[in-house]
C-alpha cells in the first residue's frame, strides 16, 4: 500500500497531510480523521502512526479500498488545533483519532456527535473529556498516558539511581490539570524518601531555563519531568539543561532517554496506538464511544541511558539494569 510521507515537519510547525485517496466510492468506504498534537520528535510520531495504520490494516481497514484518511498536525498550537478540528469535522468522518490530550478539547468543541478515540491523554475525567473511565458517556473514549499511581514511581527511581539526591524539582505545567495532580502525588510520597520537593513550571522555554538554573545553585538536586504537552514540546531543552547542570533526571516519556535523558518510566506509546486501532475498528463496526471504557496503560517501559549515567558519575545497580526494557550504552 503506497502512502505519502505524512511526517515532514511535525516539530515546530503546523502541518497538513491530505491523505484522502481518490478511490472508488462505494457503500463500504468509511472516513477516518486523525489529528496530532505536540510531538517531540518526527520519527517517534511516524512510528506510532505507522503502528496504528498497520494494526488497522490487520483488522481489515485498507486505506484506499474501504477507508479514507485525512490527517492534520497542530504542533501544539491551540488555535491551529481548533482550525484543524473544524476541518476534520467538516470531512464528515465516521471516527476521529486524537493523538495527544491537547487535541481532544478542540474536537469536543467542534462536535458532540462524531466518535473520537484519544491517545496520549492524561486524566480525561479531570479534563472533562469523559464522564467516567468505565462509562465515558459522550462521543469520546480512548487511552490514558498514565494513572496517578505511576507518578510515585518516578520519585522512587530518582532516589534509586541517584541515592545522594535530597532535593527534587518537579517540572510540571500548572495550566494543565494533570500537572497539578502529578505534583500533589509526588509531594505526598516525598517525605518517606527524605526528599525536599519544589516545582518548576514548563509553560515556556525561558521559564524552564530560569527555574532549572535557580534550582541548580544548591547541591544534591535532581529533576522529575511530569507528563504534559509542554514537556513534550520542550523535551530537548530539558534534557540539555539537565546535562548542563549535571542534574539526575527522571522522565515520564521513555523516548527522552534515547535523546540523552538519564532514566524514564512510562507507557509504551507504540503499543497504545495499536490498541487504539482496535477501538477504531469497533466503532466502525457499530459500537459507541460512550460504551467503550477508557483504558489505563497496561504496558510500561523502563529505559536507562548508561552514557548519561557515566557523565553524571552515577553507578547503575545490577538490579536496576535487570529491570530495564531498554538500555542505551
Amino acid at each position: 500500500m503506497r502512502r505519502r510521507d505524512f511526517i515532514k515537519a511535525i516539530a515546530g510547525s503546523a502541518t497538513v497531510w491530505p491523505l484522502t485517496v481518490r478511490a472508488q466510492q462505494g457503500d463500504r468506504m468509511r472516513r477516518l480523521g486523525i489529528i496530532i498534537g505536540p510531538a517531540g520528535d518526527e520519527s517517534e510520531t511516524k512510528d506510532r502512526i505507522a503502528a496504528f495504520l498497520q494494526e488497522l490494516k490487520h483488522l481489515g481497514w485498507d486505506e484506499g479500498h474501504n477507508i479514507q484518511i485525512e490527517m492534520r498536525a497542530s504542533a501544539g498550537n491551540i488555535n491551529t488545533a481548533r482550525k484543524y478540528a473544524a476541518e476534520l469535522v467538516a470531512f464528515a468522518p465516521d471516527v476521529i483519532l486524537a493523538v495527544g490530550g491537547s487535541t481532544v478539547a478542540p474536537l469536543l468543541e467542534a462536535t458532540h456527535t462524531a466518535p473520537i478515540v484519544f491517545t496520549i491523554t492524561s486524566d480525561p475525567v479531570g479534563n472533562g473529556f469523559v464522564d467516567s473511565l468505565a462509562r465515558p458517556g459522550g462521543n469520546a473514549t480512548g487511552f490514558m498516558t498514565f494513572d496517578y499511581s505511576l507518578t510515585g514511581k518516578w520519585l522512587e527511581l530518582l532516589k534509586e539511581i541517584a541515592p545522594g539526591v535530597t532535593r527534587a524539582a518537579v517540572l510540571r505545567d500548572p495550566a494543565f490539570p494533570a500537572g497539578i495532580g502529578q505534583l500533589a502525588v509526588i509531594q505526598i510520597l516525598a517525605p518517606p524518601l527524605r526528599l525536599d520537593v519544589s516545582a518548576i513550571n514548563v509553560r515556556d522555554a525561558r521559564e524552564i531555563e530560569r527555574g532549572v538554573a535557580t534550582f541548580a545553585r544548591l547541591a544534591n538536586g535532581g529533576l522529575v519531568v511530569t507528563a504534559s504537552p509542554s514537556s513534550v514540546i520542550h523535551r530537548n531543552l530539558i534534557v540539555a539543561l539537565a546535562d548542563r547542570y549535571k542534574l539526575p533526571t527522571v522522565y515520564w516519556d521513555p523516548t527522552a532517554v534515547t535523546n540523552g535523558g538519564l532514566i524514564a518510566y512510562g507507557t509504551d506509546l507504540i503499543d497504545q496506538h495499536r490498541q487504539a486501532a482496535s477501538y477504531i475498528d469497533r466503532i466502525l463496526k457499530g459500537e459507541r464511544p460512550a460504551d467503550l471504557p477508557v483504558q489505563a496503560p497496561n504496558k510500561y517501559e523502563l529505559a536507562i541511558n548508561l552514557k548519561t549515567a557515566k557523565a553524571l558519575g552515577l553507578i547503575v545497580s545490577p538490579a536496576l539494569l535487570a529491570r530495564a526494557d531498554k538500555v542505551i550504552e
